[in-house]
């Protein structure tokens, strides 16, 4: 069967371009063992090429938006995500990312500016309201990655109009009102997910 490389849910077209992540969180289906969301098994054989990707959207402008989300981190393949959303805003299309917000960390360099040219959305997995919960949760792979999150949190609104952190409801040690009273902090818009739902 061939790799589902973009998803459908709802009025959202979700791209799915990478399995590959910084983090390794305790609630996330593939850390679990179930590469599933919905009812798309998400494995991948190979690391999608950008024409491979672009032919799985077809006309982007027959959905609310284009979603870079997958079971991997979309900013780890920066140059691959940033020529399709460019190619989805040149024909009409809305794009988003969700990410962990460790790409500069990652990439050893800001690359918001390069984000801000064709990204209309941040969705940021903030996860945990301090360095310990977050620790526990998402098991960073890079020392200093919360506060990594937080600075790439704090600027991301001079590059990109909507941005929101996001923390998912009932996982353990995980303060609801307190991240989203960090988020207001820095500046960003916040949004509780629940455990496994996307949409």
């Amino acid at each position: 069967m061939p790799d589902r490389i973009s998803y459908p849910i709802g009025d959202r077209l979700y791209l799915n371009i990478t399995d590959r992540c910084t983090l390794e969180c305790t609630f996330c289906p593939k850390t679990l063992g179930r590469p599933q969301v919905h009812d798309y098994d998400l494995s991948l054989s190979h690391r999608p090429t950008v024409e491979e990707i672009v032919a799985s959207i077809g006309d982007p402008g027959q959905y609310a938006e284009v979603v870079f989300c997958g079971f991997g981190e979309p900013t780890l393949r920066l140059k691959v995500l940033l020529e399709v959303a460019r190619w989805v805003k040149a024909r009409g299309g809305r794009v988003r990312v969700n990410t962990d917000g460790l790409a500069n960390l990652v990439h050893k360099d800001d690359v918001l500016p390069l984000l801000g040219e064709c990204v209309d959305a941040l969705s940021v997995s903030l996860n945990a309201q301090d360095a310990e919960v977050y620790e526990r949760v998402c098991q960073p792979g890079l020392p200093g990655s919360f506060e990594k999150m937080l600075g790439f949190l704090r600027e991301a609104p001079r590059h990109v109009p909507d941005v929101t952190a996001t923390a998912i409801r009932g996982l353990d040690g995980v303060d609801i009102p307190a991240c989203e009273r960090l988020a207001h902090a820095l500046g960003v818009k916040f949004r509780a997910r629940e455990l496994d739902h996307v949409g």
